[in-house]
């Protein structure tokens, strides 16, 4: 049995405030603004486009195409083109399939992709005008598609860690970002820094694609080395706070460059989305 739209809207726009409220380093978030990009930007960009994502009936494509736009017109600024384009798949999953199997639904998501999909996406990225992103002699985004969407992201997975989530079944939510998030949690009964573990894992665990598209391997791989010599403290910390002086530092370096670890941040945001359909939000007893 499918969830209902209001608990999938409450569990993604709780999922974006989550990640907004988490220490993470090199984004936006409570302890700092950055890349031209404030707090509030964020926090509007989730209560608009939850009702969006959580559309009932609405395919992939869709989803993302109103909630993109709905985030033009709110703060005129690319906040959440990577967290929509994972949330969509993960909203429609929840709402045909329930939470019992949430890897399994969103495959079979994934593979439902259609021609309609990709047009509606294509001209979500147009909208967003993300950096680097949807540029490409094959499929390109300016162009009608041609092809469903998982053919589209097919192109462009070696560049784009969301698009590699596409074609391997959101991989990095279910073999890593989850499995993160729940130990972590396990072991500091702290939502947040539960949700920046998650993150921390992410930016270790490869090239951030934002990083990689702006700036380049060499930036992308420090950020990477960064985030790796940082993440086994932080898993081996009785309280995660003690190494709060650290994150900020590192979230200092990271915008003094430029350097937004932004599919990092999505998939941090996917995760948590993840979890809270799953229902482990219930049992958390900070609030």
């Amino acid at each position: 049995m499918g969830l209902s739209t209001e608990a999938i809207a409450e569990a993604y726009a709780a999922a974006c405030l989550d990640e907004l409220r988490a220490p993470k380093a090199g984004n936006v978030h409570d302890f700092g603004d950055g890349h031209g990009m404030t707090v509030s930007d964020f926090e509007v960009s989730a209560k608009v486009t939850a009702p969006l994502i959580a559309g009932p009936g609405a395919r992939v494509g869709e989803r993302v195409w109103s909630a993109i736009a709905a985030t033009r017109a709110a703060v005129d600024c690319n906040t959440n083109l990577g967290i929509v384009l994972m949330s969509a798949p993960l909203a429609l999953a929840a709402e045909r399939e329930g939470s019992g199997d949430l890897a399994g639904a969103v495959g079979r998501v994934l593979a439902d992709l259609d021609l309609g999909d990709a047009s509606g996406v294509f001209e979500a990225i147009v909208l967003a005008q993300p950096a680097g992103l949807g540029e490409s002699a094959e499929h390109d985004v300016r162009e009608p598609a041609t092809v469903t969407l998982l053919e589209a992201m097919r192109t462009a997975e070696d560049r784009d860690r969301i698009a590699w989530n596409y074609t391997h079944g959101f991989e990095d939510v279910f073999r890593l970002g989850v499995p993160t998030f729940r130990d972590a949690f396990v072991r500091w009964n702290d939502w947040l820094w539960a949700t920046a573990a998650v993150h921390f894992a992410f930016m270790a665990a490869f090239r951030d694609t934002h990083i990689d598209r702006e700036h380049g391997g060499t930036a992308a791989d420090a950020a990477r080395q960064e985030a790796a010599a940082l993440l086994p403290r932080l898993a081996a910390a009785a309280d995660p706070a003690t190494l709060m002086p650290e994150i900020l530092a590192l979230d200092r370096r990271l915008k003094a460059d430029g350097h937004n670890p932004g599919t990092s941040a999505d998939l941090t945001v996917a995760t948590v989305f993840a979890v809270r359909l799953s229902g482990l939000r219930s049992a958390a007893k900070d609030g």
